[in-house]
Formats: C-alpha cells, sequence, structure tokens
C-alpha cells in the first residue's frame, strides 16, 4: 500500500469508509499541488461522508439542524378528527382495527406510548424512559457514497478558488463562483454534498442545487430532489412539496417518496404520508424502509394492529431488521405473549446486540412474566454490567423494583426504587410507585408518600398515576375526618 501513489491511497480509504484517512492523504496532495482537482473532489467527499446524515430519519420536531424555527410553520387546526394528526396523542383512528390498549404502555415526554425502539422521532423525553420495557437504542448517521470507478491519477490545473488557507476552512464557500461550479457535473455534486452536510448550509446549497437545475434545462431529477430537501429544512415545505413531486415525475427514486413523506409528516398529515407510502409500494414492491414508514405512522396515530402487520411484512423482506423485530418484541410483550417477546429479543442477541443495557433488560423481564425465572435475575445483571448511563441504570433497578412487587417482596422492591431515583432523581415513574410502596409499608406517614406523588407528577405532567393515587390518600382521609359523609 505504502508503494502505491498517495491519490490511490486515499481512493482505497474511501472505498474503505476510512475517511479520516482518506482527507489527511489528500490535505498531504494539496499541500504539494494545491490545484489538484482530484485530491480536492476525494477531500470534499470524503469529508461529506463524515457529516453525512441520513435525511430520510428526520424528526418531527426540529429537523435535521439547519432548520429555521417559525418560518413558515404550517397551520394547524386546534381539535383534528382521531386518527388525522400526529398531534393529537394516540387516540385511534375510526378505521384502526383492535389492538393492546395503549394506555397501559408507558409514554414518552409528548405522551405517547414508547414503542420497542428508539429511533429520532420518539427520542424526545427528560430524564426517564419507561414505566415497563425501556427502549432499544439506535443511530440514524450512515456513510456517503462510494466512487463507481477509479482510473489513473489525472492532474487537472484548477482556479484560484481550489487553494485552500492553512488557517481557515478547507473551502469558503463565499468566494466560489457557484454559476461556474453548477456546469461541472461532478465538481457540483461534491460540492453540494460538502456544503449541504459538512458546512450545514442548506440557504448555500439550495443556491448551487439552482444554478445546477437550470443548466441541466430542468430535467436533473437528482437536482430537483436535493433543491426539495433545502427547502425542506428550510421550513418551506410546499416549496419542497412541489419540487419533490417534479423529481418523481422525472424519476420514480425511492429516496424521493421518503423526502416527501417526511414534508408531510412535518405538515401533520399523515392520512396523505400513508397515501404517498402505499402509492411508492406500487413501483417498490418490497421495500422495507416503505413499510418501515407504514408501520411508524400507524403506530403514531393509535392503529397498532395496522403497525404489527406493517412490521410482520418487513421481517418476511429483512429477517434481520432491528426495529422491526424490537417492535414486535414490545408489542407482544404488552399483549400479554411474553413467550413471543423472549423469542424476538433472542433473535437479537443471536444478531450480535449483546452489549445493550436495555435489550438485558427487556430480556430480563420477557422471562420474568413467562416465568422463566432462572433466566431473569441474570438478564438484569448483564444488562447493570453493560449500563454506563444514570438514566438507563435507573431504569434497570425501576424494573428490578417491579420484580420485587410481583414476588411479594415489597422491602426489596422499596430498595430497588431507592437506588432508581437516585441514579435518576427524575425518574417519575420510580416516585409514584415509591409513593405507594411508602403508603403500604408505613400508612401512619402520608406526607411523606403525598409527596413522592406530587414529585412524580410535577416531573412527569403526563402520567395520571401519581393524581389517581394522591386522589385516593386524600379521600381515605376525609372519609376517617368525616366518618359520617359519603366519598
Amino acid at each position: 500500500m505504502d508503494n502505491l501513489p498517495k491519490l490511490h491511497q486515499a481512493l482505497y480509504h474511501l472505498r474503505t469508509r476510512n475517511f479520516s484517512t482518506c482527507a489527511d492523504l489528500c490535505t498531504d496532495i494539496l499541500s504539494q499541488y494545491p490545484y489538484d482537482q482530484a485530491a480536492w473532489h476525494l477531500k470534499t467527499r470524503a469529508m461529506s461522508a463524515q457529516a453525512f446524515l441520513d435525511d430520510t430519519e428526520t424528526e418531527r420536531d426540529g429537523g435535521v439542524g439547519g432548520g429555521v424555527a417559525g418560518l413558515d410553520d404550517p397551520p394547524v387546526t386546534g381539535l383534528p378528527r382521531p386518527g388525522t394528526s400526529l398531534t393529537r396523542g394516540t387516540t385511534p383512528s375510526p378505521s384502526a382495527t383492535a389492538g393492546p390498549n395503549l394506555s397501559i404502555r408507558p409514554a414518552s415526554g409528548m405522551g405517547r406510548p414508547l414503542v420497542g425502539f428508539a429511533r429520532p422521532s420518539t427520542v424526545n423525553r427528560d430524564g426517564a424512559t419507561s414505566a415497563g420495557l425501556v427502549r432499544l437504542g439506535t443511530a440514524t448517521t450512515a456513510s456517503g457514497r462510494m466512487m463507481s470507478s477509479a482510473s489513473g491519477r489525472l492532474l487537472r490545473l484548477g482556479t484560484a478558488s481550489f487553494l485552500t488557507d492553512p488557517t481557515g476552512p478547507f473551502i469558503n464557500v463565499d468566494k466560489l463562483d457557484l454559476q461556474k461550479y453548477a456546469s461541472r457535473p461532478a465538481l457540483a455534486r461534491a460540492l453540494f454534498n460538502y456544503i449541504y452536510y459538512h458546512l450545514d448550509n442548506p440557504r448555500k446549497a439550495l443556491e448551487l442545487a439552482s444554478f445546477a437545475t437550470a443548466q441541466h434545462e430542468y430535467k436533473d431529477w437528482w437536482w430537483k430532489q436535493q433543491i426539495g430537501k433545502c427547502f425542506h429544512r428550510l421550513r418551506l415545505f410546499r416549496e419542497a412539496e412541489r419540487h419533490l413531486k417534479s423529481s418523481l415525475k422525472d424519476q420514480d427514486i425511492l429516496s424521493t417518496h421518503l423526502h416527501l413523506a417526511n414534508v408531510f409528516l412535518k405538515l401533520d398529515q399523515p392520512k396523505t404520508v400513508i397515501q404517498i407510502y402505499t402509492k411508492a409500494l406500487d413501483t417498490h414492491p418490497g421495500s422495507t424502509a416503505l413499510m418501515v414508514g407504514l408501520a411508524r405512522v400507524s403506530e403514531q396515530v393509535g392503529d397498532s394492529a395496522g403497525a404489527l402487520k406493517w412490521y410482520k411484512q418487513v421481517l418476511q423482506h429483512d429477517g434481520s431488521n432491528v426495529e422491526a423485530l424490537s417492535s414486535l418484541a414490545s408489542n407482544a410483550f404488552y399483549s400479554d405473549q411474553p413467550e413471543s417477546a423472549v423469542k424476538y429479543y433472542r433473535r437479537l442477541l443471536q444478531m450480535g446486540v449483546t452489549t445493550s443495557p436495555e435489550l438485558w433488560a427487556n430480556l430480563g423481564l420477557s422471562t420474568f412474566y413467562a416465568q422463566q425465572f432462572d433466566m431473569s435475575l441474570s438478564c438484569f445483571e448483564r444488562a447493570l454490567m453493560c449500563a454506563d448511563d444514570d438514566s438507563v441504570v435507573a431504569e434497570i433497578w425501576y424494573n428490578l423494583g417491579h420484580i420485587g412487587i410481583n414476588v411479594g417482596d415489597l422491602t426489596l422492591a422499596y430498595r430497588c426504587l431507592k437506588i432508581a431515583v437516585v441514579a435518576d432523581a427524575r425518574h417519575a415513574e420510580a416516585w409514584n410507585n415509591l409513593g405507594v410502596l411508602e403508603y403500604h409499608l408505613n400508612k401512619s406517614n402520608t406526607d411523606l408518600a403525598q409527596s413522592h406523588f406530587f414529585t412524580s407528577s410535577e416531573t412527569a405532567p403526563y402520567l395520571h398515576e401519581p393524581w389517581y393515587n394522591a386522589g385516593e390518600i386524600l379521600r381515605t382521609f376525609l372519609k376517617k375526618l368525616y366518618p359520617c359523609n359519603k366519598y
């Protein structure tokens, strides 16, 4: 490898996804040959790939950075019909089929039942994460596109815009003539990805994409898609919709359908999103990305049975899909089918997900309710060994408290919950259960139990249990104080 020219080494590291080494080698080349376009192109691609984020997996609130809050925010009705809005909560739509009761599932900070898989649209929580099963983490970052071919080193002399200031950024886009770069397709695409992902500057990226689209006589689907992505980042959703639909007319591409669906998610139109995914399945049958999208939206509008159907179809096409396995396991657990949940979690372990404390804790709960007591505690021990975050440690001890309550050892449960609130003082569910145990173990000291309930309600106002428990204590107190009255 050392005998090869540096540019060939850089190309090899780009193909093997070692982007930092590729960028370093290109920097060495550019220090000797400042006008080497090939090295400039490779370094641009490597730096773009390092910062690449799968923008088909955007969050519902905020987007992938760079969004301008309040700019062209879509108006949303205050009282939408059930099943037609993602902001209403989890009231099932009239067409939703029967499924497990969503009220018994732990809720997120948005008041939405937690699923078995942490994705961007569900990770929105301060402190604690669940009242039963905790979530299985994931990442959404990915790598950039690889070069499709390699040839001998061709040194092309460029202009002064290729010169890099050693003390400044690699590319100063404010000094570039974007209209000139738009006429050079290979450099234009690499430069766009660098501006969009690495510099996180959707406005400049939009300027370059507009020039390039005009250069291609408004017939290039890729540039139209990029314009739609830029408008999406700038929260100009109707403009994004127009350009993405125009891109689909030129070329039916799966990623364009996903971006268009994200636009309507921002507009809070889940019915339209479902139509987009369903229509895209006609031209892209077997696409797990579309099926997962349908499952997510169905789950968000309260159609848990519909989500279950789509997740099962995902596994028929991709038996190693982590999100489908996790969600099916979570659904099986809350549908009183712990044996099925154990089967799915064991499949995840077979796939190599062995260092996740959430997975071990979920498996421990499932094996306990499946009457496999010999495995349950060993799974929780493994979860505590893998946990390195206080909030996750609190979740594990909270679930161990549930184990103590179910076996009748209230002292063990009390100690586990104490450890949980020490690890995470904002764990609302642990405070609630601690108040219940405080009341049952020491009924003469109701003030402490009430204090725990109020702490839980202040930490998580969307929980109904602490309010009900506090009301029950107050009702008992009034019955003792005024025995003649009915409460």
